[in-house]
């Protein structure tokens, strides 16, 4: 039997079934998914109303973090309006090419974000190391361009994974995805033809994002420890690692469950469907809705403010 009569050809439309196996009760999981998504909204414009109105917080850490909070309201915007018309409205139907939209969306986010935690970790080196030279070295000038850099970095990368799809795959076994929302692998798996390119450069991708960035932020904060403990004063070493902790936390979240969902998704064939579609969408929804919480929270300049808003 050829290919053409077994399958579909480049189907104008795709079908989000949301989680697989917990249909019936989408419609209460997607409360707690929109609570942390108005919440990340919330938190992030706040912090984006605090970092430009205070002129304290013109320095690059929270320049770095205003671009981090614009990132997260991008990326939670990308995914869940459409998430929660599956579970709410039973409206699974998106278009190719949107499908291919937001999948692009989605990762060059992703790619965002591990961009801006590097960027904020190096600032963090460089301020405790060398002191003396954050100013000279950190310039308005040099903050600008590595947000450009950033950006262009993450759209550069995910674009090819746009014009592998669009391209080469033109036979599908099923118009149904296995999802909540358009990713990667998920809509390549549902390709009747070659994928090996496909999936090679995803994991390229991944690896030259995720992989450089977190081997960068490690080394960077094992020089900031080493530089820390070799201070002679303990308040000294407590008000150094203060300034780290809140960034420590969303790396950490960012990365581990980012890591957990990659591998999941590849290697992961015994891990219950349900399970690795949640961890995948809390991986994407969780650092958004944490992220103003915990420099709210772990950052005094912000905690400030963010009172000083709210007294009356």
């Amino acid at each position: 039997m050829s290919i053409s009569n077994i399958t579909v050809f480049m189907p104008s439309l795709f079908t989000l079934i949301g989680i697989p196996g917990l249909e019936s009760v989408q419609c209460w999981i997607g409360i707690p998914f929109c609570v942390m998504y108005l919440i990340a909204m919330i938190g992030n414009a706040l912090l984006l109303i605090i970092i430009k109105s205070e002129p304290s917080l013109h320095e690059p850490m929270y320049v770095f973090l205003g671009m981090l909070g614009v990132t997260d309201i991008a990326l939670s915007t990308s995914i869940v309006p459409k998430m929660l018309t599956i579970f709410w409205f039973h409206t699974p139907e998106i278009y190719f090419d949107s499908c291919l939209l937001q999948m692009w969306l989605i990762h060059t986010f992703e790619g965002l974000e591990s961009g801006f935690l590097l960027a904020m970790a190096l600032d963090r080196y460089v301020a405790i190391c060398y002191p003396l030279r954050h100013a000279a070295i950190f310039t308005p000038q040099l903050v600008t361009q590595v947000a450009a850099m950033v950006t262009l970095r993450a759209a550069i990368l995910v674009t090819p994974t746009l014009v592998l799809i669009k391209c080469r795959l033109h036979f599908y076994y099923t118009k149904v995805i296995s999802h909540c929302y358009c990713e990667h692998m998920a809509i390549v798996k549902l390709a009747a033809e070659d994928v090996r390119v496909n999936k090679i450069y995803g994991l390229f991708v991944a690896f030259t994002v995720a992989g450089l960035d977190l081997t960068c932020i490690t080394l960077s904060y094992v020089q900031i420890f080493i530089t820390v403990f070799r201070l002679p004063q303990k308040e000294a070493r407590l008000k150094a690692f203060n300034t780290c902790i809140a960034h420590i936390c969303v790396f950490l979240q960012f990365y581990l469950l980012a890591f957990f969902s990659f591998f999941a998704h590849r290697f992961g064939s015994y891990i219950p469907p349900y399970i690795h579609i949640l961890f995948a969408s809390i991986y994407l929804l969780v650092p958004p809705f944490l992220n103003p919480l915990v420099y709210g929270a772990k950052t005094k300049q912000i905690r400030i403010h963010v009172i000083k808003m709210f007294s009356f």
